[in-house]
């Protein structure tokens, strides 16, 4: 299959809006997902070129599974593709994230006082936080299916796995360190086994725009902070900017990142545990918690424009980061071992991508029975039998909501 054979901006727009409704359970489960639709029924690329783009993104700071979304948007139907990959796919979390952090702002700053949510709402929320430990589970499963096929790269998924559930102790920004691990123990274990496909991905960025664009990451980095007065528009930009910019490990990790970023003073903990809660429910990149945050802040920027600004801020660096990097991974894959190590990092993106369903997943339901059962129904409804993750994810919220106004009515 040849990669390179164009759609248009507008298919990309119209299948990434669809995933972006629909794509439950965090980054772990958004790359399950794009596999599934671009590569098993698209067609739009093979298994190598998914797992070099899901390599590619894995090692780079920001949201993977957007990246990859721009990717393979960008492999459709050129730069314009990727931009519409990525509005497609954030576009629906983002305006959720959004109005509700409209409303949580006009609560706690307006004239109207804030409330307790309904038996039956709290409910559905608690459906789809377990719905979204079935999906990772089966997006986990497909995936190792698909790069751990061999004995060798079964164990580095292993010790990737319990790299990554003991680095964050050691420090928040060591997401990394189980990839770096993968990339040696493939250089030096798979170099018989490992294939890439023969030409790099085929998006080539012209020099001076891969240079352009390194030298506005870094300007964001360093300039933007600098003039910003306290709570405008640039000082919020700069921190969301600098969240995308220097995030490993995708999602998961953005939500505790940015506690430790913004202070009470702009979003009290309150609201922020309420968005926080809502942005693991919603479909489509967790990075777009800045959207809410961006709106039910405090300060002065909020609103929908506070949104707007905090959007495109966490997401802007990884347009900068791949245009900067693509055309030096075409250099780097040409290096002796590059090949196995890069099938290293695919197995240990499997064993990182497990971890989550330790924590935080695994650590949330287990002390939910109800929740569990959700979550192993769903699972076995998306690998056994195959349910449109819509209809699953749908049935996991009902049940929450009826089992919580059941519970209110024995009380």
């Amino acid at each position: 299959m040849d990669v390179r054979a164009r759609g248009t901006p507008g298919e990309v727009l119209a299948r990434f809006f669809r995933l972006g409704l629909v794509s439950f359970g965090g980054p772990v489960a958004h790359i399950g997902y794009f596999r599934t639709e671009f590569v098993e029924r698209a067609g739009w690329l093979d298994d190598a070129t998914f797992s070099e783009a899901v390599a590619l993104c894995s090692v780079l700071p920001g949201p993977t599974s957007s990246q990859v979304g721009i990717l393979i948007g960008a492999l459709r139907a050129g730069p314009a593709g990727g931009l519409c990959a990525w509005l497609g796919f954030t576009t629906p979390s983002a305006v959720v994230l959004a109005v509700f952090g409209v409303a949580l702002h006009a609560a706690l700053y307006g004239p109207t006082a804030g409330g307790s949510l309904p038996a039956a709402v709290a409910g559905a929320f608690a459906g789809l936080a377990a719905a979204a430990g079935g999906v990772v589970a089966a997006a986990v499963l497909a995936l190792a299916r698909s790069l751990c096929t061999t004995a060798a790269t079964g164990a580095i998924a292993v010790a990737a796995l319990a790299v990554a559930l003991v680095a964050p102790r050691l420090g928040s920004q060591l997401q990394w360190v189980p990839l770096v691990l993968g990339a040696a123990a493939g250089a030096l274990l798979l170099h018989r086994e490992a294939r890439l496909p023969a030409e790099a991905l085929p998006l080539r960025v012209p020099r001076v725009a891969a240079i352009a664009a390194a030298i506005a990451l870094a300007a964001g980095l360093v300039v933007l902070p600098a003039p910003a007065a306290p709570q405008s528009a640039a000082a919020l930009a700069a921190t969301f900017f600098r969240a995308g910019s220097l995030v490993f490990g995708g999602g998961h990790v953005v939500l505790p990142f940015l506690q430790g970023m913004i202070g009470p003073a702009e979003v009290p903990a309150q609201t922020f545990l309420a968005g926080y809660g809502v942005a693991q429910v919603v479909p489509g990149p967790l990075f777009t918690f800045a959207s809410f945050l961006g709106a039910a802040n405090g300060t002065p920027v909020h609103g929908v424009f506070g949104a707007l600004v905090a959007t495109i801020a966490i997401f802007l660096p990884s347009f900068l980061l791949l245009a900067a990097v693509l055309p030096v991974w075409g250099v780097l894959r040409a290096l002796p071992r590059a090949t196995a190590a890069l099938a290293g990092v695919n197995a240990s993106v499997v064993g990182l991508l497990a971890s989550v369903l330790v924590t935080p997943v695994g650590a949330g339901l287990v002390r939910k029975p109800l929740d569990a059962a959700i979550a192993v129904a769903a699972f076995v409804a998306l690998a056994r039998f195959r349910i449109a993750p819509w209809i699953v994810v749908g049935g996991c919220a009902a049940a929450g909501a009826l089992a919580a106004a059941l519970s209110q009515r024995a009380g």
